[in-house]
């Protein structure tokens, strides 16, 4: 008798990933899969280009409405299709091929990229040709995403994921160090309208990459046949699964509040310091400078449980909740870094910890999910930040980003230990009794 196509697959087996805190020499382990090493190279340029096109479209919204709230209206453009559409994307990420689906989605990027280079330069863009161009990024984003959480496992396999995802953060990160540094001297020097060009030809690069790929070393995952109820499937599994449900809750709350820095930079930039595009740009490597060391300390790290991810979150909150009632522009820009390396070590933990959890037949529409709150989150929060900082100032803003996240960790850690997942324990330290949360995962 066959099977009803909702029956959940079963419980994800042990995966063989390493639970002790690896040698130094293994801190970039996941470069040694040559597939690999030749994807973050071209991944480096990409996302440089990425963070490029972004500080550059934000501002130039900026430019065309003077209005903070329309930057979060860009924000909103280009996060909403995961919101609405995220769930589908991870059904046909689960179906076809991963690295197929990525040639076509990056060569949509890079079209997209190119006609609003074109606007740009030619001076005719105004600001609903951005607003319609972001919501374009953002359907492809509904598939590319997913996909290519997913294709790194198929890159990697399960042995080094970890790493790979730390050293995918890294990646992402140097990209936004140097993206907003480079952006924000084009922006003075020459305009918006470089940014976008460079980004269009870095996307032709990952598809070529992608080409070149050694299809023979890649760990493929057998396709989802098609079938009724995929994606209420993945829903119930990931419910299941506290693993999964905590952190997608958990990122849920700081990708509507804290991940809109865009609109919160862009409003300390213009409207507290005076700085303009360049102090913008500034803000922003700060930020991905923290986050770059950040990624790099999570390769370090020897195991990932739902307490690494509950205090990840309230920590940063904290520290937004600090960076927001600085006054003076070189200790917020200090505390921008550390804000940007809490950030990154929670949400590589996070992400680790929902890909390991989940089955590898579904995990396409595991992730799907929670790259819906991760990005579908910011649909909401950009314009809901943007109302914030009119109304109450940037100072405000940055507050109600940290401290609604980090009361949600506390709640969530509350809960948490009220079922059993967390206690609170006293620890010698140094023949000094230190308070500290433990649990089983």
């Amino acid at each position: 008798m066959s099977a009803s196509p909702t029956t959940l697959p079963p419980p994800t087996e042990p995966l063989p990933v390493q639970a002790d805190r690896p040698p130094w020499r293994h801190t970039l382990i996941a470069l040694s899969v040559p597939n690999f090493r030749l994807f973050t190279a071209t991944n480096l340029v990409a996302m440089t280009a990425g963070w490029m096109q972004r500080i550059a479209q934000d501002w130039l919204v900026l430019q065309l409405t003077g209005s903070v709230a329309q930057v979060g209206i860009t924000v909103a453009c280009q996060f909403a299709p995961m919101l609405l559409f995220g769930l589908w994307g991870g059904v046909l990420v689960d179906r076809f091929s991963k690295r197929a689906l990525m040639m076509l989605t990056q060569g949509a990027f890079a079209v997209l990229s190119a006609l609003l280079a074109v606007l740009t330069l030619t001076g005719v863009v105004e600001a609903w040709h951005i607003w319609v161009i972001a919501f374009l990024v953002g359907m492809v984003t509904v598939i590319d995403n997913p996909a290519r959480q997913v294709f790194v496992t198929e890159i990697v396999g399960h042995q080094h994921l970890r790493n790979a995802i730390s050293v995918n953060s890294s990646v992402f990160q140097l990209g936004g160090m140097i993206g907003p540094a480079l952006s924000g001297a084009l922006l003075v020097a020459v305009g918006a309208g470089w940014s976008f060009g460079v980004n269009a030809v870095a996307c032709v690069a990952v598809v070529v990459t992608l080409g070149f790929l050694r299809t023979s070393e890649l760990h493929r995952t057998p396709p989802a046949p098609r079938s009724k109820g995929q994606l209420v499937e993945g829903l119930r599994y990931a419910v299941r699964k506290p693993t999964i449900l905590v952190p997608v809750v958990l990122m849920a709350f700081f990708s509507v509040f804290a991940l809109t820095m865009p609109v919160l930079l862009s409003a300390f930039a213009s409207e507290v310091y005076d700085v303009g595009a360049g102090g913008y740009g500034v803000f922003n490597s700060a930020v991905a400078a923290g986050a770059l060391a950040g990624a790099l300390l999570s390769t370090r790290r020897a195991v990932v449980r739902l307490r690494t991810i509950v205090g990840g979150v309230f920590w940063t909150g904290a520290l937004l909740v600090l960076s927001g009632t600085v006054p003076v522009i070189a200790p917020f820009t200090v505390a921008l870094v550390a804000v940007g390396m809490s950030q990154l070590l929670f949400m590589t933990a996070s992400n680790s910890l929902v890909q390991l959890s989940s089955n590898v037949a579904i995990r396409g529409r595991v992730m799907s999910l929670y790259v819906l709150v991760l990005l579908g989150g910011q649909a909401l929060g950009g314009p809901l930040m943007g109302q914030v900082v009119d109304h109450f100032g940037a100072h405000v803003g940055m507050v109600v980003a940290g401290a609604v996240p980090a009361a949600a960790a506390v709640v969530v850690g509350l809960v948490l230990a009220r079922r059993g997942g967390l206690h609170l324990a006293v620890r010698m330290r140094h023949h000094l009794p230190v308070p500290a949360i433990v649990g089983q995962r």
